[in-house]
């Protein structure tokens, strides 16, 4: 589990082949291992990796086929991540409950300056756009953002300066793929009332 606070942005400095998905080798770059071992979680770009060997500030992950195809950015030597560590439970929330799992892959529509931020607007797959609300949470590559408006499957956000300074954003432009996770009580919400859905269904009043 995480919070959506990145702590530092790293850099994947090599892949290689592993069955059909592949190992990375990362560049955690100011990141605190501080405390972390092998078999610990580190969310990249909002995808959870399992921790299997620390040599000094590289970390070695393996991403199966399966997240390879759901996700983007972790296939591509330099490319830059959001790094963030596990949540102790016990600690600061700076953002929302994420849980590393990406539910979908976005689109840039627009990236520019807005007055003293920065306007980001994504398009939402279908498959995820009706979940996310006006002044709801969602994720986008890891960071905990709040949603300004949602027209159809666009969504917007406003954004500090100080986030884009500090994670991958300042890289972004119009077509770009981002990764997606809508926030975890809306997956609940939604199972609930179809769940009801169904039982009215089956026992009619």
């Amino acid at each position: 589990m995480f919070s959506g606070i990145v702590a530092a942005v790293g850099r994947i400095e090599k892949t290689e082949p592993l069955g059909d998905g592949l190992r990375l080798t990362v560049d955690v770059g100011s990141l605190g291992l501080d405390g972390v071992a092998v078999g610990d979680s580190i969310a990249h770009s909002g995808v959870c990796l399992t921790v299997i060997e620390i040599d000094g500030r590289r970390a070695k992950f393996d991403v199966s086929r399966e997240t390879l195809n759901c996700s983007v950015g972790l296939d591509c030597v330099g490319n830059e991540i959001n790094l963030e560590k596990a949540l102790a439970l016990n600690g600061l929330i700076g953002g929302h409950l994420v849980t590393g799992h990406v539910d979908g892959i976005g689109e840039i529509v627009r990236f520019a300056p807005l007055a003293e931020s920065f306007e980001l607007v994504i398009r939402a797959p279908d498959s995820i756009a009706g979940y996310i609300a006006r002044k709801g949470s969602v994720a986008v590559n890891g960071v905990s953002l709040t949603v300004n408006h949602v027209q159809g499957r666009d969504f917007s956000i406003n954004l500090i300066p100080h986030t884009v300074t500090v994670t991958n954003f300042k890289h972004f432009k119009a077509g770009d793929k981002v990764n997606l996770e809508i926030d975890l009580i809306a997956r609940y919400v939604e199972r609930m009332l179809s769940w009801r859905e169904e039982q009215n269904a089956k026992n009619p009043a």
